[in-house]
């Protein structure tokens, strides 16, 4: 009996390839916008770890100084005076190829004599016509440099050659003294963007003479390990902390997590599209054999064989889908990489990926959840299939009845998840994952709510449908209520697909309009000059910067009314303890550039200036519990510094959040009178682009900088904003396909469906234009019911998405901006989509043959 059900299944499969192509293309799309994400973002990492892996070695600890650096002559004491010899100094930064082609390089600067312990490979080198490196020249040749040696054959560079690089803010001519072939396979890959030199040509490349980025260490395991680390705590001084190795790439982890998990929701609902189409699909499979099954039953054939049947056939539609979707995640993936990478540039650090990482658990992950999308989209139907006696299953009308009952139960069941994820949303804690499990709780409780809304949205459209059309509005608003079982789950997939994309259009829009009012306020100035635009650079090792001589020459240009400096850095010994700081002074007129969620500015701003207080900002403060009173304590050079927190101000530059301090205090206890941007208030009349040219020679004509307008500035961090969230609008695209995709898989199986239907219609004298005008008005109805329910729910992600998600991820606060252009948009997309979806089942309807449709009557 199992051969004979399986070859029966077969050769319905086959006789409906169109079904069967749309159920495997749904579960294809879903799983690939999955995989995408997924090797997108893993590949990003990847690169991240091989690079820091590259700089790491087989170094165990390090010690830190956070943006301060640490006084090389430490290393010298820890090496000589307290024997700890298993250590390495490290200059580390990113410079810039002049080029063309303009391309970032990792620079580091090294001890050749203290490096093989830690990186043997870093000085495995060729020289001048293929001999071996001359250490020594390395050494002693000012500007000599080392690459890969795939990266200069890219280059089109040879040992003995010269090359320009941007660093600092200053250009420098460099010569290739050698290049470096790693021999391993992640090496090799982490040594293509790493640029080598020594300790004394680094110093000298990024400006910090004297300074070391960290200093590397081995540590013995076990008790051993742990007393030298006890001992050598002891002896840094204030400002130095001693971390793990691996806690750099911990904690890059942890910057991107929340970025890469709301990539990952948002991929998801694509695949819970993808889900609605199989349980369409498997339900119309059912649904067309109920003749054929009620026989099977009668001859004997039992509930659990008929059960393996149905989830068989999904479980071979889940597989092939799966693997078409894991091979085409892939090539997507690829496409998504550069959306995923430009974005952690723009936010967090500077990254290149070279290689698409395609990790096996992500491979596997993402064939769990197609197959298992698949087989439990399958179950309700395999379930139908089993629960209906014989005689019952040789009646079309008893679906349809079955269907109508089980509304109030779906309506129940919707009810009880949309109270689960309000009570989820609720709950004390500030868990992300929480947030995002509310948020799908929430749709799926909308998704059950459908079919009663649908009920009521056909009766409300009952009357108006049939004054514009006539009896065929009221047959298009009474066939979509009769055939509930089909157009239901094609109507809530539909209204999910659209949901999102309104409340995702709705909370980027929320997001840029605060950032544009943001921006509007905190950009007072006339002209901002800056050395700096990564994140990498902002936060570099103290001395590189504008010294105090540049920024008076700067106040004394004609034209000049006032001065605002800055100075990012990264305060802090460690990773774990790290905080990004901003050490100001302003100009009175600059004040206004702040707008506080927490404290007076009134009250602020003068004992700020005095050093008594600190100001931090949303994010730092929502990550860290800070609270106006709160005590901060920052590690300097000259000890430990805790000062209050007098006021939260809003910041959306950056999620990490950063804290205010005035730039005298930072001078003094940091020791670094140098600035990283600089900000001009003109005089009236001033011509703002003359101004701009003298900055720049103020400066000087050997320094790199960026001089901007207020707009020019604008415009900049709009378009990093707009960059930041392409990726979000790729993959609301792609959820919208799947839908689309499961709509028309939905008429399509309407249409097999009604063909008896339809050819009696057809026999009452129905002309091919009035069912063509029938089938494509029920397919409008369905859109129209799709795209109206999509607004409230589509109102209720955005404002889960603002209010909650986006409080949780980033810390920010965002006001929720309701545009009626979106809301109409979203409508209209559900009818247009729902109307093209239409267009070939409409025309295969209109073609039916009444002889043909009515020939086994």
């Amino acid at each position: 009996m199992s051969r004979l059900l399986w070859r029966a299944s077969r050769r319905h499969l086959t006789r409906h390839p169109w079904q069967l192509a749309l159920s495997v293309l749904g579960v294809a799309l879903g799983v690939a916008v999955a995989v995408a994400v997924d090797v997108a973002g893993d590949s990003a990492r990847r690169a991240f770890e091989l690079a820091s892996e590259a700089v790491t070695g087989r170094a165990t600890h390090r010690l830190t100084a956070g943006s301060a650096g640490i006084d090389e002559d430490l290393y010298r004491r820890l090496r000589v005076e307290h024997g700890l010899r298993s250590s390495a100094p490290v200059v580390e930064g990113w410079v810039e190829l002049a080029g063309p082609p303009r391309r970032g390089l990792r620079l580091l600067g090294v001890d050749p004599f203290a490096e093989p312990p830690f990186r043997s490979w870093a000085i495995a080198a060729e020289g001048p016509g293929g001999a071996e490196l001359d250490v020594g020249r390395l050494l002693t040749e000012p500007g000599a440099v080392l690459l890969s040696a795939e990266t200069a054959a890219e280059l089109g560079l040879a040992p003995g050659g010269t090359f320009k690089l941007a660093a600092e803010g200053r250009r420098h001519v460099v010569r290739l003294g050698g290049v470096v072939e790693p021999a391993g396979g992640p090496a090799r890959q982490a040594a293509r963007d790493l640029l080598l030199a020594d300790l004394a040509t680094a110093q000298e490349l990024l400006d910090v003479a004297g300074r070391l980025t960290q200093i590397d260490l081995i540590v013995p395991p076990g008790a051993r390990g742990e007393e030298l680390l006890s001992r050598l705590r002891g002896l840094l001084p204030a400002g130095v902390g001693v971390e793990r190795s691996a806690a750099r790439t911990e904690s890059a982890e942890q910057l991107t997590s929340a970025f890469r998990l709301n990539l990952r929701a948002l991929s998801l609902l694509a695949l819970l599209c993808g889900a609605f189409l199989i349980y369409n699909t498997m339900t119309f499979a059912v649904v067309q054999r109920r003749p054929l099954l009620g026989t099977l039953r009668a001859l004997g054939t039992t509930r659990r064989q008929l059960f393996g049947l149905v989830l068989g056939e999904a479980a071979a539609i889940g597989g092939v889908g799966s693997a078409l979707g894991l091979a085409t995640g892939v090539a997507l993936g690829d496409g998504l990489v550069g959306l995923v990478t430009r974005t952690i540039n723009d936010l967090y650090f500077v990254v290149e990926v070279r290689r698409l990482e395609l990790a096996p658990l992500t491979l596997l992950r993402g064939g769990f959840m197609g197959l298992g999308a698949t087989l439990l989209a399958a179950l309700p139907p395999a379930a139908e299939a089993t629960a209906t006696a014989p005689r019952q299953a040789l009646a079309r009308a008893d679906l349809e009845a079955l269907a109508h009952r089980l509304v109030p139960r779906a309506t129940v069941a919707g009810g009880l998840a949309v109270a689960g994820g309000g009570v989820l949303l609720a709950l004390p804690g500030e868990t992300l994952a929480a947030s995002l499990a509310a948020m799908f709780a929430l749709l799926l409780g909308c998704a059950l709510l459908t079919p009663i809304a649908t009920l009521g949205l056909m009766r409300l459209c009952g009357v108006p449908a049939a004054a514009l059309a006539g009896l065929l509005g009221r047959m298009a608003t009474r066939g979509v209520v009769a055939a509930l079982s089909r157009t239901g789950p094609a109507i809530a997939a539909l209204t999910m697909a659209v949901s999102v994309t309104v409340g995702v259009d709705l909370m980027v829009r929320s997001f840029r309009s605060t950032v544009e009012r943001w921006l509007d306020y905190s950009l007072p100035a006339d002209l901002y000059l800056t050395l700096y635009d990564t994140p990498a650079g902002r936060f570099a090792v103290a001395g590189g910067g504008l010294g105090p001589e540049t920024v008076d020459a700067v106040r004394r240009l004609p034209g000049v009314e006032g001065v605002n400096t800055l100075r990012h850095v990264r305060l802090g010994g460690s990773a774990e303890t790290a905080t990004p700081a901003l050490a100001i002074e302003l100009d009175p007129r600059a004040r206004s550039a702040f707008g506080f969620a927490r404290g007076d500015p009134v009250e602020l701003w003068p004992r700020f200036e005095r050093g008594e207080l600190l100001l931090v900002s949303e994010p730092l403060a929502y990550r860290r519990r800070l609270v106006p009173g709160s005590l901060l304590r920052l590690d300097t050079p000259t000890g430990e510094l805790e000062l209050p927190v007098g006021g939260v101000f809003y910041d959306y530059a950056s999620e990490q959040g950063l804290v205010l301090l005035p730039r005298g205090l930072y001078a003094r206890r940091w020791n670094d009178p140098t600035v990283t941007a600089v900000s001009v208030h003109a005089a009236a009349g001033v011509d703002l682009d003359r101004l701009a040219v003298e900055l720049r020679r103020a400066v000087g004509e050997d320094r790199r900088v960026l001089v901007r307008t207020t707009r020019g500035l604008r415009e900049a961090s709009l378009e990093v904003f707009d960059r930041t969230f392409l990726i979000t609008g790729v993959l609301r695209l792609l959820a919208v396909v799947v839908a689309f995709v499961g709509v028309l898989s939905a008429l399509m199986a309407l249409q097999l469906e009604r063909v008896r239907e339809l050819g009696v219609l057809r026999a009452c004298g129905l002309t091919p234009a009035q069912l063509w005008r029938l089938v494509t008005q029920q397919t409008g109805l369905m859109g129209l019911a799709a795209g109206l329910l999509a607004l409230p729910v589509g109102l209720l992600t955005a404002a889960v998405l603002v209010l909650v998600v986006n409080r949780r991820s980033f810390g920010w606060s965002l006001e929720l901006a309701v545009s009626p252009g979106t809301l109409l948009a979203a409508v209209g997309l559900a009818v247009g989509a729902a109307l093209l979806a239409g267009l070939y089942p409409a025309f295969r309807m209109s073609r039916i043959s009444p002889a043909e449709a009515l020939r086994d009557e």
